[in-house]
C-alpha cells in the first residue's frame, strides 16, 4: 500500500472523532457564572431605608394586648392577628420601639426592653 493511502486511513478515524467531540462540546451548555455576593470594589451600596424609633416608659398595656401607649402618648400597635405576650411587656418599662407608619397607626416592627422598671427591682 502507497504510504500516502496509509497516512489518510490513520488519519480519517481521528478525524470524524474530533468532529463529533467538536459538536458534543458545542451542544453542552455550561451553567451561568455564578453572580458575585458582594458590589464591586468602590460601588456604593444603598443604605437602608432608616427606620421610625421611639424610646420611652410603657404607660398603659392595651388589654386585648395588642397595642402599647408610651408616657409621651404615642401609642405603637401590633401587625394583624399578632399579641404582646403576658409578662414580656408591661407597664413601667423603658422600651426602645420601632415601627413602620400605615393609615395613620404606628405599627411595631421591633421591641426592646432597656429597663424593665421599678416594679422588676
Amino acid at each position: 500500500m502507497n504510504t500516502l493511502a496509509l497516512f489518510v486511513a490513520m488519519l480519517t478515524p481521528a478525524i470524524f472523532v474530533a468532529a463529533a467531540l467538536a459538536q458534543t462540546l458545542a451542544q453542552t451548555q455550561l451553567p451561568p457564572q455564578a453572580e458575585r455576593s458582594s458590589p464591586p470594589r468602590g460601588a456604593r451600596t444603598p443604605a437602608p431605608e432608616s427606620a421610625n424609633a421611639v424610646e420611652g416608659r410603657i404607660e398603659n398595656v392595651d388589654p386585648s394586648r395588642t397595642a402599647i401607649t408610651l408616657s409621651d402618648g404615642t401609642k405603637l400597635v401590633t401587625p394583624a392577628g399578632a399579641v404582646l405576650k403576658p409578662g414580656v411587656v408591661s407597664e413601667g418599662m423603658l422600651v426602645v420601639a420601632s415601627y413602620r407608619e400605615e393609615n395613620g397607626a404606628k405599627i411595631l416592627t421591633g421591641l426592646t426592653v432597656k429597663d424593665r422598671g421599678p416594679a422588676t427591682r
